[in-house]
């Protein structure tokens, strides 16, 4: 999916090299210097830029159908927001959100904006190809995007009140289809709207819209002269989109021919970076969106006040009094004084003895490999105007006034241009950090400083387009690197580490080996559990990057998983007693299940901080539960453990043996550890004895263990943990504990802690409880599922039932070692990681309302979108094995996956339809990939775990 950029010029050239983008990925231009294009006309010439430097050879409409693309508009002169002109307002730092986890190191605008575009563009219909959105910006929607239609335009809205609509641009739709643009307007009266309100509804336009190659030719149309091909101001928004709805506002046969559908963005949210004072209030709006509840009630914690500081060396102390502070890429040495409402961009290392004034903002442009511009300005000001009118405003105040207060005569010869403020020779070029800091204290706040009055007078001075045009982009990245670098361990030793720690510390792993700079120190034991994992999973990393050892510290942050996991649980000791007749047998049989969303949300740590969703079935195999245990008395005081599919046998006699569980490979492993959980081990007795003999001779008999998994290990079908919870189900009711299920599924989850195999909880419950569900958990070490029972008719519905296959590769591969390298990545805050697990837990409710409405077409696609991701997690779940298998069959299906962590065992396959079903059966019979592949009868469970005695 490409990326189309409008930059200013100057960004143009070096883009590429300081944001490290791929050309392959992102195409930038300008506009034609001179032109003003209007939003529809620079479209035209940025998709037009973009075909000729790329495909000259084909047709623009050929080029315009090969892929989808995201335009995003950031070019303009930014008069509002000069701190950001040079390098774009697109590009501004924007600070790490103390409530979201994974955030890169990094963070722009861009980058805030792009994982919405990208989301939309993947979820559009393959007609809609061309996305077009501004680039000052930042639009957030939480919640699962509605499915997008068929059309030439879609447009996203928000519904505002009705005094903001006011500012921009509304789509205007009949109460009786709201989904349809009726007409739109352009910033319209209260009085306008009001009129409207009873037969029609509002939303505002956002600035996403998405149109078909039919409405992107059109534009490009409109957008050139009649007489000729040159171009011509032509407007998206107020030329294009009034001529769009059933009652357009603009008649034209061609455009109002066009299909429109308007969709509300689910929960979403806008904030504007347009202006100076947008830059300081909509980054509070967003850092304040969450905050701790349980804190707010107890008064603990107070919104985040304004006051941002990134990429900066501090020298002074801020307090509550300098509220509406921005400082970035910037030194702001001991002897500075700071009121509020200050903007301080770009300044380089100084020891300026410097007083800023409320309202006064600071930007200093590097121009050519030394010299320096000073540019200070107002909050408020718009840089625009004639300079003798008493309401163009310069640092706050009538710029008439700036020039009398310093003995300054207008003059064109002075200025250049004295007909706007913007294009005015206003701001000096200094040889160094000495002369710099004199010309702004002359110029912000000591107008008798005669030094700096004749350094401004005898300087070179650019107007605010041309620091654009020659600021030198490179060395403004480059400062902001160092002061970066070198806040890096004040950040991870004095920030607030639980903000530190929800980074990327993948990212920031790689910067503190790259730059040497000192690990933050191990955590004390009073440090919240989460937080000193990621701190010990951070160091393991970075050490790992440096190499040098690292082992012990990646070790110990899995120790702490699985010390936060089994919590409690292993303060309740047990007391078993033997609960059965000394003849009585006790058989548990369990289904296996098939994850058909969310799967992975449900792996500690994303589900500990994020909480996970995950629906998925439980299945039996040739009308048989495939999981079964059997646990009887035995007349010698020994444990004795038999596995009928392994033909392996082994007696354990001794309180070493029995904790010999997490031995990898064991085929008793699972058995040793559940007795353990019940109280045959010290560790979680009640009582303690001697020896393992004593304490079985307390018991009243040895105990016998017979294990039947009759389906293939690696199977993807969650057959270890089911067998866990199998056996902790029957060893329950064995010793009489009374264990129910949810409990059952607990102690799965800490006895796969014990055998250090980790894993998440979706497995065993998926199993131990019948038929189909959503399983849903809040974050934090309690993880108890809510469950959400759905109903059957997708899978037993005569109609749909022939359709459901199940599939045996012949192709295993076990889950641990695609485990521990996606966990590490949980632990580590990968943005990529938590990005998609993200996506996947919102999916998981998307298929939950698709078998809700009994949609099987949809539920069989969204069961695909599931292998997608899948996939896109781990690279290794598709082997190519198994991708030769699907491109035999994948034609006559709707959907598939294979269960689990994939990469072998069970393909799971939605056929189109009952005859497609049998095609499929053919074609693997005919192409059979090995001797061991072959189709296995499923059927839904209705009862999930059953135990039972003889």
């Amino acid at each position: 999916m490409q990326k189309l950029l409008s930059l200013p010029p100057n960004l143009v050239d070096c883009f590429h090299e300081i944001e490290g983008a791929d050309h392959k990925d992102w195409f930038c231009t300008s506009d034609p210097v001179g032109a003003k294009l209007g939003s529809g006309g620079g479209t035209t010439w940025l998709l037009a830029e973009c075909q000729r430097n790329n495909a000259p050879e084909i047709t623009f409409s050929q080029w315009l159908s090969q892929e989808k693309r995201i335009l995003l508009h950031a070019g303009g002169q930014s008069r509002r927001l000069p701190g950001y002109a040079p390098s774009g307002k697109i590009l501004t730092p924007v600070p790490v959100f103390r409530w979201e986890r994974g955030q890169k190191l990094k963070q722009n605008l861009l980058s805030l904006q792009l994982p919405l575009y990208e989301q939309i563009m993947k979820k559009a219909p393959d007609s809609l190809r061309t996305l077009i959105a501004s680039g000052d910006v930042y639009i957030r929607s939480e919640k699962s995007l509605q499915p997008i239609p068929e059309a030439d335009v879609v447009c996203y809205g928000l519904w505002v009140d009705p005094s903001l609509a006011t500012h921009h641009g509304v789509f205007v739709s009949d109460r009786k289809s709201p989904d349809k643009l009726d007409f739109m307007l352009q910033k319209p009266s209260l009085k306008e709207l009001g009129s409207l309100a009873k037969t029609h509804m509002f939303l505002m336009d956002i600035g996403i819209w998405i149109l078909s190659d039919r409405a992107v030719e059109l534009l490009m149309k409109r957008s050139q002269s009649s007489e000729s091909d040159e171009l011509k101001y032509y407007d998206l928004y107020t030329d294009f989109g009034l001529a769009l709805g059933d009652n357009p506002r603009i008649k034209d046969e061609d455009l109002n021919a066009l299909s429109v559908a308007i969709l509300p963005l689910p929960g979403g949210e806008f904030y504007h970076y347009g202006t100076s004072k947008e830059l300081i209030s909509s980054t509070l709006s967003v850092q304040n969106i969450v905050r701790d509840q349980r804190e707010i009630m107890q008064r603990k914690v107070k919104p985040h006040p304004a006051m941002f500081v990134q990429n900066a060396e501090i020298g002074i102390s801020l307090t509550a009094e300098n509220s509406d502070l921005w400082i970035e890429n910037s030194f702001i040495g001991k002897q500075w004084e700071l009121t509020h409402q200050h903007i301080i961009t770009g300044v380089p290392a100084n020891d300026w003895k410097m007083k800023l004034p409320a309202e006064v903002c600071v930007d200093v442009v590097p121009i050519g490999e030394k010299n320096y511009a000073a540019r200070p300005y107002g909050l408020n000001d718009a840089f625009k105007g004639n300079l003798a009118n008493d309401d163009t405003l310069f640092l706050g105040k009538p710029f008439s006034e700036w020039l009398s207060a310093r003995g300054i005569i207008l003059s064109d010869e002075l200025f250049g241009r004295t007909d706007d403020l913007q294009a005015a020779k206003l701001f000096p070029v200094c040889k160094d950090e000495e002369e710099l800091g004199k010309v702004l204290r002359w110029m912000i706040s000591e107008p008798e400083l005669e030094e700096g009055k004749n350094i401004w007078t005898n300087a070179v001075r650019l107007s605010a387009d041309e620091l654009s045009a020659k600021a030198n982009l490179k060395r403004l990245y480059a400062q902001r690197e160092d002061f970066r670098k070198k806040s890096w361990s004040a950040l991870a030793s004095n920030y607030d580490n639980s903000v530190f720690y929800q980074l990327n510390l993948a990212d920031a792993a790689v910067e503190f080996a790259k730059y040497n700079i000192e690990l933050p120190e191990i955590l004390a034991e009073d440090a919240p559990q989460m937080t000193r994992i990621h701190n010990q999973m951070f160091r393991a990393r970075a050490l790992q990057l440096q190499q040098k050892e690292y082992k012990a510290e990646e070790q110990r942050a899995f120790t702490l998983l699985r010390e936060g996991l089994i919590g409690s649980l292993g303060e309740k000791k047990q007391e078993p007693f033997m609960n059965v007749y000394p003849d009585q047998i006790v058989w548990g049989r369990s289904p296996v299940r098939i994850d058909l969303a969310g799967g992975w949300t449900d792996t500690p740590p994303y589900c500990l901080y994020s909480g996970g969703n995950v629906v998925n079935i439980a299945i039996e195999l040739n009308g048989q539960p495939p999981l079964q245990v059997y646990v009887k008395p035995c007349k010698e005081f020994k444990i004795v453990l038999r596995s009928i599919d392994l033909g392996a046998r082994e007696e354990v006699t001794t309180y070493e043996e029995l904790a010999d569980f997490a031995k990898v490979g064991s085929p008793f492993s699972i058995p040793k550890a559940a007795l353990t959980l019940a109280g045959f081990a010290p560790a979680f007795a009640a009582k303690t004895y001697k020896t393992l003999e004593d304490r079985l001779k307390e018991f009243g008999s040895g105990i016998e263990v017979t294990l039947l998994a009759a389906i293939p290990a690696g199977s993807g079908l969650g057959t270890s943990s089911i067998l866990a919870s199998t056996v902790l189900g029957a060893v329950s009711d064995f010793c009489g504990l009374a264990w129910d299920k949810n409990e059952i599924c607990q102690r799965t989850l800490v006895l796969e802690q014990l055998l250090t195999t980790g894993g998440g909880w979706q497995d065993q419950y998926g199993g131990v409880l019948h038929g189909v569900k959503l399983l849903q958990t809040n974050k934090g070490f309690d993880q108890l599922p809510l469950v959400r029972w759905l109903p059957d008719y997708i899978f037993n519905n005569p109609e749909y039932k022939p359709c459901h296959l199940l599939y045996y590769t012949g192709i295993t591969r076990t889950a641990k070692g695609i485990l521990s390298e996606i966990v590490c990545n949980m632990f580590l805050n990968s943005t990529e990681h938590l990005s998609l697990l993200g996506e996947m837990k919102a999916h998981a409710l998307d298929l939950y309302e698709a078998i809700q409405r009994g949609n099987f077409e949809e539920t069989a696609k969204l069961v695909g979108k599931t292998w997608t991701q899948n996939k896109a997690l781990d690279s290794g779940t598709n082997p190519p094995a198994v991708e030769a298998i699907i491109d035999l069959i994948k034609d006559y299906t709707l959907g598939y996956k294979l269960p689990g962590a994939g990469g072998g065992g069970y393909l799971y396959i939605i056929a189109k339809d009952p005859k497609a079903a049998l095609r499929i059966r053919d074609i693997l019979a005919e192409h059979q990939p090995n001797p061991n592949a072959r189709f296995v009868e499923m059927s839904l469970s209705d009862k999930g775990l059953q135990v039972s005695r003889s």
